[in-house]
């Protein structure tokens, strides 16, 4: 920081900015508007990707720090296929100034992550979002019947990685990009994984996963019914992943996963009938506790 410091106050500066993007499965892009490549932290920060971001706007407090990016489609950086995706959707951004001339001088100016991705012709632009984005979702515990635990997750630890809970299969076939029919059954019951997640393993599609509304039986076949359609091509003999699915009920914890102890809801709480309820219409009306 020191050595940057004096580098901008020299009053000659050789400067520019460069970017890193990592996605969810670990890509790391990076990306610079310099006339060079410049390498650091293990990254490589192309120039040729015509990649490059509006003034960054930062202040104190806790405002959310929204910018955006744009930049150029390309085969070998960000593929209009990637974005259709969604592979870059809530990817890490972070973005430095840099002493061209000497890398080793540079400060962090913004991280956060990609939102909202526009596609023009030829370009794209990325809203990116800054750290206190995370900030505008609700907190707190809510009390309701249901459990407010996602299955598997820190609250419910019940361990999805056994074959109870999941099953890999090849597809044998797809209709609307939505419902898939599989090679095997497997021995869970039909109805099992409604409401689960299914990953795809193989193939354009691989990484990409979406929720599951609909798992029956068709002869000795499973027929998976998802709630939105992959946003790649998904090919017969691609192989998926199936994870089981919970409808947060009291039963379902009890009788599926043996795990009460872990539930996360209120199955006792009166509804607003019983807040609602006359005396009158109640069998005693003696004076005692309702």
């Amino acid at each position: 920081m020191t050595a940057l410091r004096d580098h901008l106050a020299s009053g000659l500066t050789t400067l520019c900015h460069t970017w890193a993007v990592t996605r969810a499965d670990g890509t790391v892009f990076g990306f610079t508007d310099h006339d060079l490549d410049l390498s650091f932290d293990g990254i490589t920060f192309r120039a040729d990707t015509g990649l490059a971001a509006r003034a960054l706007q930062q202040a104190t407090g806790l405002a959310v720090d929204n910018t955006e990016a744009m930049g150029i489609l390309s085969d070998t950086a960000i593929t209009e296929a990637d974005i259709i995706a969604g592979r870059f959707d809530g990817a890490d951004v972070r973005c430095w100034r840099v002493n061209w001339a000497d890398p080793g001088q540079r400060q962090l100016q913004f991280r956060g992550t990609i939102g909202e991705m526009r596609r023009t012709g030829a370009a794209f632009t990325a809203e990116l979002r800054g750290l206190t984005e995370a900030l505008n979702r609700p907190m707190g515990r809510i009390y309701q019947k249901p459990c407010t635990a996602v299955l598997g997750d820190a609250t419910c630890r019940v361990d999805l990685s056994g074959p109870t809970h999941s099953l890999t299969a090849p597809v044998l076939g797809l209709t609307d990009a939505r419902i898939l029919r599989l090679a095997t059954l497997g021995p869970q019951a039909p109805g099992w994984f409604r409401r689960g997640r299914l990953v795809v393993l193989d193939g354009p599609a691989r990484g990409l996963a979406s929720a599951i509304k609909r798992d029956n039986q068709q002869g000795s076949q499973r027929e998976v019914e998802l709630w939105e359609p992959l946003r790649a091509p998904l090919n017969p003999g691609d192989r998926v992943t199936l994870t089981s699915g919970c409808d947060k009920r009291f039963a379902t914890c009890r009788d599926r996963f043996a795990n009460l102890v872990n539930f996360q809801g209120f199955p006792d709480l009166p509804g607003d009938g019983w807040m609602l309820r006359d005396p009158a219409t109640g069998p005693l009306r003696g004076g005692s506790r309702r």
